[in-house]
């Protein structure tokens, strides 16, 4: 045995008794060591990391636009986009140009201090989307609890809400993140169960409902600071309210002086065809929370947007981040920004959108009992399979064949497969990934439905733990 193979062996030795003996042992280990294939990288963080997702078996080792390669140098095509925090791309030159630069430069100040970075950053997004103020953080999680916080100190300070009673409304099927504010108004049994108590302060209503939701603002208006809702419905399988919800949602607030908060972390910044996902209604919410793509893909961003009748109710020292509004972020947000203007992405994304689904009502033509509907606005698309067709397969079991061939997708609730490519992708990529699907229905379905034990499949009801009912019920 060679010296050093004896030495980390001996290291490692080390390592396992410190742990024993309740102490720490600090190593450093090589960079070769975790250069190496596809399945010993997923084992290694299957070993390390918490167990707090289940990803599609693919390794990441670099990317560009819409490609991305693994370790062993095969080639896939990214119709997730980071859960659209890539709308540009990946890696994009004019984003990295902009990083690197700043990187050289600086790269935090806190706010104890001022940068040169963020004024400039915070009048190009106000003055880009209309608002007074902003208000930085870093991930979309961040934004959602500030907008909250934002919202209960307005309502405090200028709907005079008696002390402690502030409540916010959000919607049935809603996702804003995995804190406990944000879980707090969830309806996904996995991020509630087990981590309660949870937060009081919150009341649900149906998405898309203005009926219902005009009839909680008389009963409980004088205490309900802000409405907050996405305007696509992400992670409950892309959900498009019906034509005029959002103008009705917006007169409502207005009427019983309700802030109207837009989670766009998701649906804003051209993904579904529009700048804001809000402007395809034409409303202007009080408060627009962005992120994802806000960072181009490279670093957290996120930011919160208001008229200063609400943002100044936030006092220093009242709200904050160390790396909220860094010079590194800022500079890098200004760069995402300038890309999605320059090449028209919001644009690129409703023309793409429109041949995406076109292509896909086409599949579902040809698999009218397993393919239930199709739906989506620009470049932000679900297909909905019908669960009894498709048992005893699941939307993920579809996603690993995709995978195969050579797409990668990510399923939600079971039956809902999201596509959700990088705006900058071109129609030929377009064109190969309904392919791919078009492929995984006709080869491939029949033969995991045939090998596939019955007992294997997930396709479970999903009943809500606070209302009762399955809301991605799918038959």
């Amino acid at each position: 045995m060679s010296l050093t193979a004896s030495k980390r062996v001996l290291q490692h030795a080390a390592g396992r008794f410190s742990r024993n003996l309740g102490t720490r042992c600090y190593g450093v280990a090589s960079e070769a060591q975790y250069t190496s294939s596809s399945q010993s990288l997923i084992n290694l963080e299957y070993q390390y990391s918490a167990h707090n997702y289940h990803p599609i078996p693919m390794v990441f080792s670099h990317a560009r636009g819409s490609s991305i390669w693994d370790p062993e140098g095969n080639k896939y095509l990214d119709f997730l986009s980071a859960y659209s925090a890539v709308n540009q791309g990946h890696c994009h030159p004019k984003i990295k140009k902009a990083l690197i630069e700043q990187t050289e430069k600086l790269t935090l100040s806190s706010r104890a201090f001022y940068n040169d970075r963020f004024p400039v950053f915070a009048e190009r997004i106000t003055s880009m989307f209309g608002y007074d103020m902003v208000l930085p953080m870093n991930t979309g999680a961040e934004g959602v609890e500030t907008a909250l916080k934002l919202a209960r100190k307005w309502g405090y300070e200028q709907k005079k809400i008696p002390n402690n009673e502030a409540v916010i409304v959000s919607c049935c099927g809603c996702f804003h993140g995995r804190t406990l504010a944000v879980i707090s108004m969830s309806c996904d049994n996995e991020a509630t169960r087990g981590f309660g108590p949870l937060l009081p302060g919150h009341l649900k209503v149906d998405f898309g409902d203005e009926v219902a939701l005009e009839k909680m603002f008389k009963e409980h208006g004088d205490r309900i600071a802000g409405f907050l809702f996405e305007p696509i419905q992400g992670e409950a399988g892309v959900i498009v309210p019906k034509e005029g919800y959002l103008k009705a949602v917006r007169c409502l607030c207005t009427k019983y002086k309700v802030l109207m908060i837009a989670d766009e972390i998701q649906s804003g910044l051209g993904r579904s065809g529009k700048m804001l996902a809000c402007d395809w209604d034409e409303v202007r919410p009080d408060v627009v929370i962005l992120g994802k793509a806000l960072g181009g893909g490279v670093i957290p961003v996120s930011a919160v947007l208001a008229d200063k009748e609400v943002m100044l109710c936030i006092r220093p020292g009242e709200h904050g981040s160390t790396f909220g509004g860094n010079p590194l972020a800022s500079a890098v947000a200004v760069a995402s920004l300038d890309v999605l203007v320059e090449e028209g992405l919001a644009e690129r994304s409703a023309q793409l959108g429109e041949e995406l689904r076109h292509m896909l009502t086409e599949i579902q033509h040809q698999y009218p009992n397993l393919i239930k509907e199709v739906r989506g606005r620009g470049l932000f698309t679900a297909v909905e399979l019908n669960s009894k067709a498709l048992s005893p397969v699941s939307a993920y079991d579809i996603c690993l064949k995709l995978k195969e061939r050579g797409v990668l997708a990510k399923p939600t609730h079971n039956t809902i497969i999201r596509l959700t490519p990088p705006l900058s992708l071109s129609m030929d990529e377009l064109k190969i990934g309904t392919k791919a699907l078009s492929e995984v229905f006709e080869f491939d379905l029949p033969k995991m439905q045939k090998e596939k034990p019955e007992h294997v499949t997930s396709t479970k009801a999903d009943v809500c733990d606070r209302c009762g009912r399955n809301l991605y019920a799918s038959e």
